[in-house]
């Protein structure tokens, strides 16, 4: 009855004019900021903080603000992912896998929505997680080690073979190569320099922003110019208005995606990206009984679209609880907090409550609000789709360049984003997935990061990585995973995994 009682203070400070405008305000920004490539909740956070300071908001107007926009970003990352192939945020990245073909089949409408209706479960799901768990779920949280996060990056690298329908040993080999890329920069131990060629430019490493939106815009852009510049429009437009036979389809994928994106959300630093992974490896292998997936299936954009929206709802979590952040944006959130003297903790629920409830309550209103303001606007969207090529394209790279340069303000990063797109041509003409690759370079820092802390605790012994119980019992199910896919594919009459188109 407590919870109760401090969840409807919370919407009476959330339902006040300033802060509903601030929700819708943050709602329609969030979406239009995700939308584009490259930009994402990070920034899409980062540069609306100076709005609050501006309208001499409070603190609890000024949260609400910014998880406005947060949960709004997390919404608009599949538009152009689905439209355009083009994902507006790296968690994103796994809609395009069943998103974008369902749009190549005059499906996009339907795909809208079912990611629209899945984000809505997975924030919803999120945030009653953190009403009713977050102490408890915190403190579980806070066991997980160097060596634990280790297995649980080994574990998603495990899954990567499933996310794709392509050759196994090509999906390996583009994961080795997002690897090997994530090891430019400097050591993260000794602060020595790796295959920089000199270049100070390279000693923070690839941004992946800026790969991502090489691989996927830059090498889309150059596919057009080869083979469709004559064609009027890119993708069938198709119906305008939502099957609501298709939207039911995603609902279970729905529910299990937002379980597991929800999980990886309270853990610190696991992020939006490893619950789309594994929410779609997960839902991948349980459905995928017709090998559709990957061919524009709904539940291929229904599982991480709920996985990342889970996530994102479930790494306010450690932030608020634990003072720790549980992704890049609840960072920016936290520092934001510290600066209006606020010290988020386990103290925080007893000395600001109507700071905590209110904002809880506002992330249930935002959900609503997203989901409103995006169905009516799918129709809009898909128009997107009926526009020529010759228009449309110089707009993407525009939009591309604009993009990367306000997130790095650096030529250079101009000039990688350009190497990036070639390469992903080519591999795209090789038939390689780009999913792997951007995945290998962005989950790869984080497990060469844990893996690095574990030995350094340990002194160098790499026991330390399987020791703890955790990390054990994280091996098992790995095991067990991939034992059981090998199962799958040797029975007789197992379905062959199509080709990624």
């Amino acid at each position: 009855m407590d919870i109760l009682s401090s969840l409807m203070t919370g919407f009476a400070t959330a339902a006040m004019p300033i802060n509903l405008l601030l929700i819708v305000g943050g709602c329609f920004a969030g979406t239009l900021i995700g939308a584009l490539p490259g930009l994402g909740p990070v920034n899409g956070v980062a540069i609306l903080i100076p709005l609050t300071f501006a309208f001499g908001l409070d603190a609890t107007s000024s949260m609400i603000l910014l998880a406005a926009v947060y949960y709004g970003c997390m919404y608009g990352g599949r538009i152009s992912a689905i439209l355009l192939n083009i994902p507006g945020d790296e968690p994103a990245i796994m809609t395009t896998l069943d998103g974008y073909p369902m749009a190549r089949k005059g499906q996009a409408a339907d795909a809208l929505a079912i990611s629209g209706v899945a984000s809505f479960i997975g924030a919803t799901f999120a945030t009653i997680g953190l009403t009713l768990f977050a102490p408890m779920l915190a403190k579980a949280a806070i066991y997980f080690g160097p060596a634990d996060y280790f297995a649980l990056y080994v574990m998603a690298f495990a899954t990567i073979g499933g996310i794709t329908g392509t050759d196994p040993r090509k999906t390996l080999l583009a994961a080795l190569l997002g690897l090997m890329l994530g090891t430019v920069g400097l050591d993260p131990s000794t602060g020595v320099a790796r295959y920089t060629f000199g270049s100070f430019n390279l000693y923070d490493g690839f941004d992946p922003i800026v790969a991502l939106v090489g691989l996927f815009a830059l090498s889309e852009i150059l596919f057009f110019l080869e083979e469709k510049a004559k064609s009027g429009s890119l993708v069938p437009p198709g119906r305008v208005f939502p099957r609501l036979t298709r939207v039911k389809e995603g609902l279970g994928a729905s529910a299990r995606g937002s379980v597991i994106g929800f999980i990886a959300g309270i853990l610190p630093g696991a992020g939006a990206s490893l619950g789309a992974v594994m929410s779609y490896s997960f839902e991948k292998r349980i459905s995928d009984k017709d090998g559709t997936f990957g061919t524009g299936d709904p539940r291929g954009v229904a599982a991480p679209e709920a996985g990342n929206n889970a996530a994102s709802g479930g790494a306010l979590i450690p932030m608020l609880t634990l003072g720790v952040p549980g992704s890049g944006t609840t960072a920016v959130m936290l520092a934001m907090l510290i600066s209006l003297n606020i010290q988020p903790g386990p103290l925080l629920f007893q000395n600001s409550p109507d700071l905590v409830w209110g904002l809880v309550a506002a992330l249930y209103l935002a959900n609503l609000v997203l989901l409103i303001l995006n169905l009516p606007l799918i129709g809009m969207f898909t128009r997107v789709l009926g526009l020529p090529v010759w228009g449309l394209m110089p707009l993407v790279v525009a939009i591309s360049y604009l993009g990367v340069y306000a997130i790095t303000h650096a030529a250079f990063d101009l000039m990688i984003m350009v190497g990036f797109g070639v390469l992903g041509f080519v591999l795209r003409k090789l038939e390689f997935s780009l999913v792997p690759v951007v995945l290998g370079l962005l989950l790869g820092m984080d497990m060469e990061n844990n893996l690095r802390r574990a030995l350094s605790i340990s002194g160098g012994d790499f026991v330390v990585l399987v020791q703890s119980p955790i990390a054990l019992v994280i091996y098992a199910l790995t095991a067990a995973f991939l034992g059981l896919s090998l199962w799958l594919s040797r029975r007789p009459g197992a379905i062959p995994m199509p080709p990624e188109d």
